[in-house]
């Protein structure tokens, strides 16, 4: 009987091993998280928003479990993100805090809604939203501010938020109230999708607070790892699962790519490289509706 026991035992033993050597490491989440990584490095808006996608029609889980897990994905490597950036001076912690805060308030009830609406309906809404961040892009990439080195660009004023003589931002009363309606959308969105909202983060800063692109880039890594923090607490709270092997080979693959990201992106110019990315975004989205719906 024991000779029985340690033979069964032993068989288990080895089919275990056997299936976490077939699984580990978890090759196309890891793939699929560089290039969610790598977009988001390139671009600091809009590179999370092929997450969701990849999770559901590469990967193969659910659309709700795949906003869990570029929840969980991009706030690493956003704070990865936030933390280089802020070794080069790009992070604007004080605007940073204000966004997020709003952000935070309204992140969970994104996640509540989402929890609420029919996984169908979740994907075609998500679609919409990519076709929005494309248009928003390529608009975007005309802006001569994207253009403007650092310090030229923040020495501007925007129409409702201006800087002092030194460079830093006041906040005043109608500022603050335009910078918390963005955050509120930006939390909404990130608990709704699983998005990181950098899409309007940095057009807002630059067009608002007079920011430059690239501070803008870095100070949105920070408010989308704020946020999607408190997301991700939301979802859990929620009871949502989350498959912790595809979040760790999604989330690592996706930290490498935005370190590659962020090295390429200070070799290139930004209106192309936006362009490209809503071309590539249009694509993506025309898939996800011929999907959808057919």
């Amino acid at each position: 009987g024991r000779a029985e026991n340690r033979h069964f035992m032993l068989a288990d033993f080895d089919a275990l091993m056997l299936a976490t050597t077939l699984e580990w490491p978890p090759i196309p989440s890891v793939v699929a998280g560089i290039l969610v990584g790598l977009s988001l490095g390139l671009t600091g808006g809009g590179g999370g928003i092929f997450a969701v996608p990849l999770l559901v029609y590469w990967i193969g889980v659910d659309p709700k479990t795949a906003v869990s897990v570029s929840l969980v994905t991009l706030t690493v490597t956003a704070m990865v993100g936030a933390f280089e950036r802020w070794r080069y001076g790009h992070v604007e912690v004080s605007t940073g805090l204000l966004f997020a805060a709003a952000g935070m308030m309204a992140s969970p009830l994104g996640s509540w809604l989402g929890g609420m609406i029919a996984p169908q309906c979740l994907l075609a809404c998500f679609s919409g939203i990519m076709l929005l961040i494309a248009g928003s892009m390529w608009r975007n990439a005309s802006n001569p501010a994207e253009r403007m080195p650092p310090k030229k660009a923040d020495a501007g004023s925007g129409p409702i938020c201006r800087r002092d003589p030194s460079g830093t931002l006041r906040i005043t009363s109608h500022c603050a109230m335009l910078l918390l309606g963005v955050g509120l959308c930006v939390g909404l969105l990130t608990g709704l999708f699983g998005v990181g909202g950098g899409f309007l983060i940095v057009p807002a800063m630059v067009t608002f607070a007079s920011m430059s692109v690239p501070r803008a880039v870095g100070t949105s890594l920070l408010v989308m790892t704020l946020v999607g923090a408190m997301s991700v607490v939301s979802q859990m709270a929620s009871g949502r699962t989350i498959p912790i092997e595809i979040a760790i080979g999604f989330a690592a693959g996706s930290i490498l790519g935005l370190l590659l990201g962020s090295f390429i992106g200070r070799q290139l110019t930004g209106p192309l490289l936006s362009r490209i990315f809503a071309a590539a975004i249009v694509l993506v989205a025309g898939f996800m509706i011929t999907k959808t719906f057919l």
